[in-house]
């Protein structure tokens, strides 16, 4: 019940959610110069680093010019927004970017951003403190493996800590979690955080502190503490944090840190007290226990990071969940590729299997794990099934230069794993377009397909608008299951497929030891990749140091632009703003249930043609191919109103027997069902306020502003709920 003011020591940026807090500022500079002000004292105050890691789509695949051709993609789709970012990295002072191509925010922070004690200059004396952030992407508690404080907010929050403006909160309740043990052999550090992720997810850690200790945290690799701070999101906590110890420190050395900072990091850590201790048990609020060595790997979904599976049982539970998705389980659609291949489509396909996202590209033992996995694949004469879109989008370019090192990417791009990208694709639903001929087959026929990607979410309509159901899995994993090709398929006791010698190959069979795996990791990881890889990690390609940039202390908008616009949040603002007034006859725009996510509120995704958002584009001469996705958007506040509440799996009680952004309207006689936008439209041409309606665990999901923004702009002035997500409230 204390209230304390917390000042984190920087602030980090993805450019989907970066991008409109440069909006924001630029329009406040200009708000401040039409009052009469000076523009340029609008500045961060805190440092404040951006990675543009969010705007590759994985359009190609499966060919060996796949990622030059899908960032010249990315370079057309985007160019607007980093000629009005590269503006801002000269405009504003503290703001430094870096440029597309170059890795997941997440994993660059962890890499080289993330300085776990802070030295910084302040009034001329020289001052070290603890290294804490909050960032604008809820994925932001990866740092946590680092022992770092941070936490993803909304971009809202992010602009205040920019601005100088401390985080008011209460003082959480913290969660001791003991670990002991360590993993047996076969098991991941994905099936260790599926496990974490649905232990804590029942406890209700919501709002609260989670913090790992005890003799089992010595056995646990930095780069596995990372993933598992990195789904804190996932099972609802505000950080999930490991201590500063060797291992920290160690992967400081192995990432080309100076040796000063890593010397710095030991001798402060020691010297508050923040060291950890392996036989130390502090008291906590709320306490938790597991044996490392009872994990046994696992996936999860079909539509929820904590629903895991036990990889034993996962054939009957995609069996169980089947039903909820299509009425005949046995349906299948025959389909022939361009290039002749000629096959039955079934039911639960793995569609888009994709080795993706700051979880688990950063950790180097599931990635040569799949590598490994992928050799032996190809060995035994696998492939795999010619209905599966793979991908390849790692963190960073060390994993690819750890790959050649090994020799495995040789394999991996023999399986069509080739590289689409160095970026957040899949789990951000960057997946790009299915095989074309499979598109058209699941859309004619309504046929319930499946994806399984290594990321962290698996919401519904997230991955692909094609694709019903989506899960969870390991590296390895997602490799076994796109040489099975199907989601009902027993892994521990059927065949992947038949081998060049006309035997069946078993997972048992290609699946890497233990040991394997590290002898792989020790003679292909050195320090000199990442000092080389991030040595001028600001400066770019010839693509990105070539654009044209604008100058000056004030952005030229372009009102041609359709991906950056000055929004109108402070149109005809007073100098000192009016009192807050009641609100009177209003009406239910949405009446939802439990565990709507931010997904299901703000744009995400693909923009569908016919959609309130697909049609302002194609009015303003945007081509369906050149529609982009909606978090590349957020810098127009007119794409971004027209696609909250517009996911393809909302479901409004106002609304039965629809899916989608659709509401009655209840301005004309009878109120028809019509999309929640022109609603909107029509009730504040009314002068109607309204109202949400909510169940539990409103707003759970990524740290986004525009389920903010956007929803005041449809003029929705409260969102009732049962209870609220920290991240959303």
């Amino acid at each position: 019940n204390r209230e304390i003011q917390f000042t984190p020591a920087r602030v980090i940026m993805q450019d989907f959610t970066g991008v409109p807090c440069i909006v924001d500022l630029a329009t406040m500079r200009e708000a401040i110069a039409e009052l009469g002000g000076d523009p340029a004292k609008v500045n961060p105050l805190s440092p404040a680093e951006m990675v543009i890691d969010h705007s590759v789509v994985a359009d190609l695949f499966g060919t060996p010019d796949a990622f030059a051709r899908n960032v010249e993609l990315e370079y057309q789709r985007n160019r607007e927004r980093y000629q009005f970012l590269r503006w801002g990295q000269g405009a504003f002072d503290d703001f430094v970017v870096v440029p597309p191509g170059t890795g997941i925010v997440h994993q660059v922070n962890i890499e080289h951003l993330a300085r776990v004690i802070f030295p910084r200059e302040v009034n001329g004396v020289l001052q070290a403190y603890p290294d804490t952030c909050v960032g604008t992407d809820s994925h932001t508690t990866m740092v946590n493996g680092l022992g770092v404080v941070g936490w993803g907010v909304g971009g809202i929050e992010a602009e205040a800590a920019m601005l100088g403006q401390p985080v008011s909160m209460l003082i959480p309740r913290v969660v001791g979690f003991k670990l002991s043990g360590k993993l047996p052999e076969g098991a991941t550090a994905t099936d260790l955080v599926l496990t974490i992720t649905e232990m804590l997810r029942e406890h209700k850690v919501v709002g609260k502190f989670v913090e790992f200790f005890g003799p089992g945290v010595s056995q646990v690799p930095l780069a596995n503490r990372a993933t598992i701070g990195n789904m804190s999101p996932e099972y609802g906590s505000t950080i999930a944090i490991f201590p500063i110890d060797s291992k920290t420190t160690d992967y400081l050395r192995m990432t080309g840190r100076d040796e000063q900072q890593i010397a710095l990091v030991e001798a402060y850590a020691k010297a508050q007290g923040l060291w950890h201790d392996d036989d130390a048990e502090p008291r906590y609020s709320e306490y938790l226990e597991l044996d490392l060595g009872t994990i046994v790997p696992s996936i999860a979904g079909p539509k929820r990071p904590q629903d895991r599976i036990i990889l034993a049982e996962a054939a009957d539970a995609f069996g169980q969940a089947i039903g909820s998705y299509t009425d005949d389980a046995s349906k299948a659609v025959h389909v022939t590729l361009a290039d002749g291949a000629d096959f039955d489509l079934p039911t639960g396909a793995v569609t888009i299997a994709a080795i993706t996202s700051c979880t688990n590209t950063s950790n180097p033992s599931v990635m040569i794990g799949a590598g490994l996995l992928a050799k032996k694949a190809v060995e035994k004469g696998l492939s795999r099934k010619p209905w599966v879109k793979t991908s390849l989008a790692p963190g960073s370019k060390v994993v690819t230069d750890y790959y050649a090192r090994s020799g495995l990417d040789t394999y991996l791009a023999k399986l069509d794993f080739d590289l689409v990208g160095y970026g957040c694709t899949t789990c951000i639903g960057n997946s790009g377009p299915l095989i074309p001929e499979v598109s058209a087959a699941v859309n004619s026929a309504d046929l319930a397909v499946t994806s399984v990607l290594s990321g962290n979410r698996n919401f519904e309509g997230r991955i692909n608008p094609d694709v019903k159901m989506n899960y969870l899995a390991s590296p390895p994993l997602v490799v076994a299951y796109a040489l099975a090709g199907r989601m009902d398929i027993d892994l521990l006791n059927e065949p992947l497929g038949e081998g060049s010698d006309g035997e069946p190959v078993y997972l048992r069979d290609i699946w890497p030891s233990t040991e394997e795996v590290e002898q792989v990791v020790n003679s292909s990881i050195s320090s000199d990749m990442f000092s080389s890889r991030y040595a001028d990690v600001f400066a770019g390609d010839d693509t990105w140091r070539s654009l044209p940039t604008p100058t000056g202390e004030v952005f030229e908008w372009d009102g041609d632009s359709t991906y950056v616009r000055k929004p109108p949040y402070f149109e005809n603002m007073p100098a000192h703003p009016a009192p807050v007034t009641d609100v009177a006859d209003a009406r239910v725009l949405l009446k939802l249930g439990d565990s709507v996510t931010t997904d299901h509120i703000s744009p995400a995704g693909s923009i569908k043609a016919d959609s309130p958002a697909g049609k302002y584009l194609t009015e303003h001469g945007v081509e369906r191919k050149d529609f982009n996705s909606y978090g590349s958007r957020r810098g127009n506040h007119e794409v971004m109103i027209r696609g909250t509440f517009a996911n393809i799996r909302l479901r409004n009680q106002l609304a039965p027997g629809t899916e989608g952004g659709f509401t009655r309207d209840f301005t004309a006689t009878d109120g028809p069902v019509t999309t929640v936008y022109d609603a909107a439209v029509n009730y504040a041409a009314a002068g109607t306020p309204l109202v949400v309606l909510a169940g539990k665990e409103y707003g759970s999901g990524s740290s986004r502003d525009w389920a903010a923004k956007g929803t005041a702009l449809l003029g929705v002035k409260v969102v009732i709920a049962e209870s609220y997500e920290r991240i959303h409230r």
